[in-house]
């Protein structure tokens, strides 16, 4: 589901390097990865994504964000649990890191990447230098992400929050729920959400005003987007893009259209420093052609080259 699929070809006759390469190098920035829903810290995929990044940037340290040690409750706290406590936790597991604390980069896999991006916005020490988001939610979602047909765990979260998204047990215990943003209820988001609304600045009378310049510290934000992502609605959130609200149509159901980064108010009056960011030539738009987080070679290779392993 939300969890990477790697064309296996990429292991093959990978990033060699001469071997005085190698030793010119300085010692590689370290790394931090959150992974998707139904994925685990220590997963195989996660693993072989590791091997790989080792190869790129021999002597790179990596940290996978985990919830929990145990690989099968780390996978289930991708479902269940408060993001906001969740984003508390991995706060206090990065600042106890020790290889991390001259800053690192960062990598965030679908509902990682706006959780790591919370992380920076309340925290950022020690601070995230280079941060990639793949196909994540910096906008919500509009609809419930679908599930795999085996896949149980997922369906029962999901049948949860369609039930009731709003709920207050919702947005205390589905992940899934705490960045649903349906633009037909945008009165009801507001009023019972507690992790977008508030790492997105929504809400005037809770505006945080530290989120900007945090967010601003970065060298890059680097946003891929899917090009046929059929999972997260709509794929456009991915950089920033949502749906506008719908309006009335002689009683015909309204066409659906997206407000792209730039023409949203979060970026026009900059309540999270975007806009700056964006203005200073560092936010990336990029895009991998394929599904959801499905990721080819000619996807990430690039983007790993020039923004992650950079000098400590």
């Amino acid at each position: 589901m939300y969890h990477c699929l790697f064309v296996l070809a990429s292991a093959l006759g990978v990033l060699a390097r001469p071997a005085q390469d190698v030793l010119s190098l300085a010692a590689p920035r370290p790394l931090v990865i959150w992974h998707g829903m139904g994925d685990s810290y220590a997963s195989s995929g996660m693993q072989q994504l590791q091997s790989l990044i080792t190869e790129m940037h021999p002597g790179i340290f990596i940290h996978p964000v985990h919830i929990d040690l145990d690989v099968k409750e780390d996978q289930r706290a991708g479902f269940y649990g408060d993001v906001n406590e969740q984003v508390e936790l991995v706060a206090q597991q990065l600042q106890n890191v020790s290889e991390l604390s001259g800053g690192f980069d960062a990598i965030g896999f679908s509902q990682g990447g706006q959780f790591l991006r919370a992380f920076v916005e309340r925290h950022n020490v020690p601070p995230v230098r280079n941060l990639i988001t793949f196909g994540s939610q910096h906008m919500g979602v509009a609809d419930i992400p679908a599930c795999k047909p085996y896949d149980l765990l997922c369906q029962l979260a999901r049948n949860a929050a369609r039930a009731g998204v709003y709920s207050e047990w919702a947005q205390h215990n589905l992940v899934q729920a705490q960045y649903f943003r349906d633009p037909g209820q945008l009165p009801r988001y507001l009023e019972a959400n507690r992790f977008l609304t508030d790492i997105n600045n929504e809400v005037p009378a809770a505006r945080n005003a530290t989120y900007a310049p945090r967010l601003g510290a970065l060298e890059h934000l680097v946003l891929v987007l899917f090009a046929q992502d059929r999972t997260v609605v709509p794929k456009e959130s991915a950089w920033f893009g949502s749906w506008a609200p719908p309006a009335e149509e002689d009683g015909r159901a309204p066409e659906k259209t997206v407000v792209p980064m730039r023409a949203q108010q979060l970026y026009t009056e900059d309540w999270i420093g975007l806009r700056a960011l964006d203005e200073a030539g560092r936010v990336v738009l990029a895009t991998c052609d394929g599904e959801h987080m499905q990721l080819p070679r000619a996807c990430w290779e690039p983007l790993f080259e020039q923004y992650i392993g950079g000098s400590a």
